[in-house]
């Protein structure tokens, strides 16, 4: 008599994982590549061009798939001698042809690596940029709104809003009525168990802020300046307006004098003459005396010029950085300065001892990333995210 044969089974529950694993893995390197690109993809002209909805290309490197690999003892391998070379012969001469697909003249038959391009919607993009940005210094003040994020529910009724209907407390009186007729559980809610909250306004405390945009448009802004201080403002304000909801923007486009300009303005104005960068500075503290006391708002200021300024305006305008840090919880100046040019008003601004005084220079696009990232830095006394 044969024994039965039994058949056992373990179904390997790591295999249902596989897709997953390989979408995280997926995901992994997406990230990754975008991270090792960010300076260069926040400089990209078609994003700064786009509505904003723009879709991203990053070249990504592929990734092998699991296969086979056969006795490589059984062939002949690559880059194995004969045994007949000795210590200080030659191999070849610089200029010779690589037949491996190396650096050389010749072209190469060895498989280059496979890359890719990945499609990623601008607002990752934004999540990776954005996330270690703060506007520095940010307090609350003194002035008390009511908005939609002060709402305080205040009371329980009968009657009410659909919208406003309790369900917790709805059951609870429908579970009470029940139990004082000896039913327990649920049953038929009537309409007199239903309870609907009450909301109100609350006061809540508003730390509010307005933002000073400077930008120099002057003749001596080239395409590369002109580009640079747009793609910074450009990447500045959709900052601001997504990770702050009372936040106020103000454009002033300057060269021998200042101007309150739209935003539209402001990214396609094109001016030429003199430059005095005093005359921003003096508008801006008109603003904050007019409209924008510092009881009310916290005050910031960001001025992007290439640092070229009449030799008379160089003391007025350090007079005006230092009267509007007397009232601001920061101001920062970007020069962009692709050429290494020597400039006063540049070297009395890099004596400016102040905490919340932040200065950056651009020399490339690739520099603007870090620029940001400086005037924007989570440090200081900042009381409020």
């Amino acid at each position: 008599m044969t024994e039965p044969l039994f058949i056992l089974s373990q179904e390997d529950w790591s295999l249902h994982r596989k897709g997953y694993d390989d979408q995280r893995r997926h995901g992994e390197k997406v990230r990754e590549a975008i991270r090792r690109h960010l300076s260069d993809l926040i400089a990209d002209e078609s994003i700064v061009l786009s509505d904003g909805k723009q879709v991203i290309k990053v070249p990504i490197r592929t990734l092998d798939e699991y296969r086979f690999r056969f006795n490589e003892n059984k062939g002949k391998q690559v880059g194995s001698g004969k045994g007949n070379s000795r210590v200080g012969d030659v191999l070849g001469k610089a200029g010779d042809p690589v037949q491996a697909g190396g650096m050389g003249q010749g072209a190469g038959d060895a498989p280059g690596m496979d890359y890719y391009e990945a499609q990623v919607e601008l607002e990752e993009i934004e999540e990776m940029v954005f996330a270690d940005w703060r506007l520095p210094n940010l307090q609350k003040k003194e002035e008390v709104q009511s908005s939609a994020d002060g709402l305080a529910w205040t009371d329980v009724r009968p009657k009410g809003l659909t919208g406003n209907l309790d369900k917790r407390r709805t059951l609870l009186t429908h579970l009470k009525r029940n139990g004082l007729r000896g039913d327990r559980g649920l049953g038929r809610i009537r309409e007199d168990d239903l309870r609907y909250k009450v909301w109100e306004d609350a006061p809540a405390p508003d730390s509010r802020a307005v933002i000073f945009a400077l930008m120099d448009t002057s003749g001596s802004m080239g395409e590369f300046e002109k580009y640079v201080a747009r793609t910074l403002f450009f990447w500045m304000i959709r900052f601001l307006r997504r990770q702050y909801s009372h936040v106020a923007i103000e454009f002033i486009a300057h060269h021998t004098e200042a101007k309150r300009v739209t935003e539209e303005e402001f990214f396609t104005r094109g001016e030429n003459g003199g430059t005095s960068c005093s005359s921003a500075y003096r508008l801006a503290l008109d603003l904050v005396r007019e409209e924008y006391p510092p009881s009310r708002y916290n005050i910031y200021s960001y001025h992007v010029s290439d640092g070229d300024n009449l030799p008379s305006d160089n003391d007025p305008c350090l007079a005006g950085i230092n009267e509007l840090l007397n009232v601001a919880c920061a101001v920062g100046f970007a020069e962009v300065n692709p050429y290494n040019r020597p400039s006063l008003l540049i070297s009395q601004l890099q004596r400016l001892q102040h905490p919340f005084f932040r200065m950056a220079r651009i020399r490339q696009r690739g520099d603007i990333l870090g620029a940001l990232s400086d005037f924007f830095r989570p440090d200081g006394r900042e009381a409020v995210s």
